[in-house]
């Protein structure tokens, strides 16, 4: 054995290995419990970075732990190959795209392999080859023959410089999430898939996911939104026609004193024809389009339209506005406004002059003051007739039983969920497998000419469609009759909501699916990614595995049985201020800093001596040229170095923050445990490890590394606290270091110990272990090597530390045997000198005794 660790040379030996050996490949096995471990599909945006790093580590961690426990493991990786980030490169850099994502994936490819990440290579997918997205198109064409796939003209939100759709989640403050040009609102033909009609199961399911983050299921409730309330019709004045609203509190209706309906609402358009204020203001409201959450928060605005309707329980008039505020794509468009308990309807009606009218009393019975803001605890009804008096639930039934007798009212449960939009105006993504007649009839292309193969040799002009201008790509035949392809491609969230079913079987060609390799496998054991994509996602993830069990494909009604979603990792951020004001911001590898005694960076300059300033940590991104590249990282301390300090800096869950320095520490604790173990070598063959002839000392040593064990293994099993187990390892570490080495049993004990943490790190830093494991004489590769079992003999206490008190203040500490009554402990407590000095002219009035943890001497 080398004495000094070099990583470079044993990581290399260790993955040519694996590499030749096909190590980690896998097959179905009946006789084996299978698990399935699972990373989010990484896009090949052309170099790795620290979150790469972090969440693939996080499940590769996981991934090698289940093999040690004999079980047979999938662990496959593979590339989210479309999307628009291929087209920007294609137009900066004149490449196609298909060439500039082929390129990142081979970059990507080999640092993932200096990771040391155990994946099954064979099963490696591109969302991008024609053998993945034929299967796609195919099961599309089955939704659009099941009645779950259709195509209407839809609002969107509409970026014309990259021309394409954003939903409004990527819309801030009115631009575009990507590059900030303002978004437009239009109208344009789209596919949709009916995820709507399966709100409920996606809703109600949740409930089976014990193992994933509460905070995950509470979004996706969320963005589910379902809703029990009332539909409400109101008549028009001086109309045949009504308006129905949607509310989930119509106890307030008696407070009713405006009608608000959206800008694209029917009546709003209607209306707009004549009213050039209104249409001007339409117009406004479309060119400001903001994501949902953020109208709470906006300026509220609007425009009467001069029409009123008609209460129908009290026959007030009131006034129909169209504002900003309400959405088309929830409830009817149309509310019913009650200022004096709403706090959105409040700020409305102050800014109009609109009534302000209360109708729920304080907790305290008193009336509430509506001069600031709306009152919006519920409470009992006053101000409201015939239902004055009544809390919440008698007020909503009986105003329900009166609006339904009048034939104005209806129950209706709504949801916040609207059907998937699925078409993007873009060139790189998969086409549509859809085909337009001369006559207007869409039809889907027959499944025996699917695929339809997108051209990857293309040549971009800006952001404009490459498959608009080619008539000889979008002109084809039906039956002999000519027609049209569909030149919209699928949104890349349907390449992604699939890629874990097709990774039980990613060769297969007679179908979508092979069914029995995707029952063996699935559901996933544990899927990783990150928080960011907890809603759309996750919700398209699951909607599509409860589509292919409909479909008969799979049994299970839930793609994945748990779920972590890794923290972001943030480093530091540095920059100066050009002479123009603006913020050049400056790499942390190019800053040289100075740090008070607490590690606060007090004082930061480049290599020119220039003064920068430091701004704090925040999530690695080229923005702010704060990005540690992991390639140089590996480079300069191994693989197993990064690998653990991602591992060990933080818990999975939580942000992490890059410091250097931790690298360097981790590094340090390595090159430790290769010394203990080279040092251990050099003394030759250790005897056999007999149990029966231990002293204290070796007992207690030995004690210590079951423990450990034990503690590891609850902590990656159970916990999933990565970094606590790893923190047991390095304490373990310290121990052995400082004990005693002069008999065979010592020496035998040492080796048993040191077997140990090869296996525990093994997970978190394979290469090193690898050759560590041959050295200590092991038999065959720690690749097939099962996980160290706890001997509970060796952790059965034989003493235990009492706690000794007198009146309620620590007194002292005593060991004794672990059988020990309280007789036996107030025995040794007379003797004790440091304890019976607090006697002296006192009489014991009462012990009190906690079992195995305290005894307290309460004296007079």
């Amino acid at each position: 054995m080398q004495e000094f660790y070099y990583p470079k040379k044993i990581e290399s030996t260790a993955q040519k290995y694996w590499y030749e050996n096909n190590t980690f490949k896998v097959t179905e096995d009946l006789d084996k419990e299978k698990y399935y471990c699972l990373s989010m599909l990484p896009y090949p945006s052309g170099r790795l970075h620290m979150g790469h790093v972090r969440n693939y580590t996080i499940g590769d961690v996981i991934a090698r732990y289940q093999r040690m426990l004999g079980k047979n493991v999938l662990h496959p990786i593979g590339w989210d190959a479309f999307g628009m980030p291929a087209e920007g490169a294609a137009v900066k850099n004149n490449v196609a795209p298909a060439n500039w994502t082929y390129t990142n994936i081979n970059y990507m490819k080999n640092q993932l392999k200096l990771l040391g990440l155990s994946y099954d290579w064979s099963r490696e997918i591109t969302t991008c080859h024609p053998d993945y997205y034929r299967w796609e198109q195919w099961f599309f064409t089955y939704l659009y023959e099941k009645g779950l796939v259709y195509k209407k003209t839809s609002p969107v939100n509409w970026c014309p410089q990259d021309q394409t759709v954003l939903a409004n989640e990527q819309v801030i403050n009115g631009c575009c999430w990507r590059c900030d040009t303002k978004v437009e609102y239009k109208e344009i033909p789209q596919w949709f898939l009916k995820i709507t009609a399966y709100a409920d199961q996606l809703l109600y399911d949740l409930d089976k996911l014990e193992n994933w983050p509460e905070q995950i299921k509470t979004m996706q409730r969320n963005w589910i939104g379902r809703s029990e309330g009332m539909e409400i019709t109101f008549q028009i004045l001086d109309s045949e026609e009504t308006l129905v609203v949607y509310t989930t509190r119509h106890d307030t209706f008696m407070g009713v004193t405006y009608i608000a309906v959206a800008t694209n609402h029917p009546l709003s358009l209607r209306e707009s024809i004549s009213n050039p204020d209104l249409t001007d203001f339409i117009q406004e409201c479309r060119n400001a389009k903001v994501a949902e959450v953020d109208r709470a928060t906006m300026e509220k605005k609007g425009v009467d339209t001069g029409l009123y309707v008609v209460h129908p329980l009290t026959n007030e008039i009131l006034p129909i506005w169209v504002t900003n505020f309400v959405l088309m794509d929830y409830g009817t468009g149309a509310i019913m406004a009650v200022p004096g308990h709403n706090q959105r309807d409040f700020e409305f009606a102050r800014k109009y002059n609109l009534p302000i009218k209360p109708i729920i009393l304080n907790i305290d019975g008193s009336k509430p003051d509506l001069s600031i803001q709306a009152m919006t605890k519920k409470g009992v009804l006053f101000n409201s007739g015939k239902f004055n008096g009544l809390t919440l639930q008698a007020g909503l039934n009986a105003i329900a039983d009166a609006l339904i007798s009048k034939g104005v009212g209806r129950y209706k449960v709504n949801y916040r969920l609207r059907d998937w939009g699925v078409s993007r105006q873009r060139y790189w993504g998969t086409p549509i497998p859809m085909i337009t007649l001369e006559n207007g009839t869409i039809l889907p292309i027959p499944k025996d000419k699917l695929p339809v193969v997108l051209p990857e040799n293309v040549v971009m002009n800006g952001f404009i469609n490459p498959l608009k201008t080619d008539p000889n790509w979008t002109k084809t035949t039906y039956n002999g009759q000519p027609a049209l392809r569909e030149i919209d491609t699928f949104d890349t969230f349907m390449e992604s909501s699939w890629y874990y079913a097709r990774y039980t079987c990613p060769n297969y060609d007679c179908g979508m699916l092979n069914s029995a390799a995707a029952n063996y496998w699935l559901p996933v054991d544990q899927y990783i990614g990150g928080i960011e994509h907890a809603v759309m996602h996750l919700m398209y993830f699951r909607f599509y595995h409860k589509l292919l069990r409909d479909a008969g494909f799979v049994t299970s009604d839930e793609p994945t049985k748990r779920l972590l979603c890794q923290g972001m990792v943030l480093a530091d951020t540095f920059y100066y201020l050009n002479d123009s004001g603006e913020r050049i911001w400056i790499s942390p590898e190019n800053v040289n800093v100075k740090r008070d005694k607490k590690g606060r960076i007090v004082k930061a300059i480049d290599a020119s001596g220039r003064k920068i300033i430091y701004a704090g940590m925040s999530k690695m991104s080229k923005s702010k040229n704060n990005g540690i590249d992991p390639q140089e990282m590996i480079d300069k301390y191994g693989a197993d170095t990064v690998r653990l300090f991602i591992m060990f800096s933080a818990s999975a869950e939580m942000t992490l923050e890059w410091q250097e320095s931790g690298v360097e520490g981790i590094s340090r604790f390595l090159k430790r445990v290769w010394k203990l173990t080279y040092e251990h070598i050099q003394k030759g063959p250790t005897g056999i490890l007999d149990i029966t002839i231990l002293n204290s000392k070796q007992k207690a040593l030995r004690y210590e590394v079951h423990k450990t064990i034990a503690k590891v293994t609850d902590d990656i099993d159970r916990r999933q606290a990565f970094n606590t187990a790893i923190a047991a390892i390095m304490e373990l570490i310290n121990k052995l270091t400082r004990s005693t080495q002069k008999s065979i049993q010592d020496r035998a004990i040492l080796q048993e110990a040191l077997i140990s943490v090869v296996q525990m790190l093994y997970p978190f830093t394979p290469h090193i272990c690898f050759t560590l494991w041959r050295e200590l004489g092991c038999v065959g590769e720690i690749d097939n090597a099962l996980w160290p079992v706890v001997d509970k003999t060796a952790i059965l206490e034989e003493v235990k530390l009492i706690v000794i008190q007198v009146n309620g203040k620590l007194r002292g500490r005593m060991i004794v045997p672990v059988d020990a009554d309280e007789t036996l402990l107030y025995e040794r407590i007379s003797k004790e000198h440091l304890v019976t000095k607090y006697f002296e002219g006192n009489k014991i009035k009462k012990i009190i005794y906690i079992p195995d943890k305290l005894i307290n001497l309460v004296l007079n």
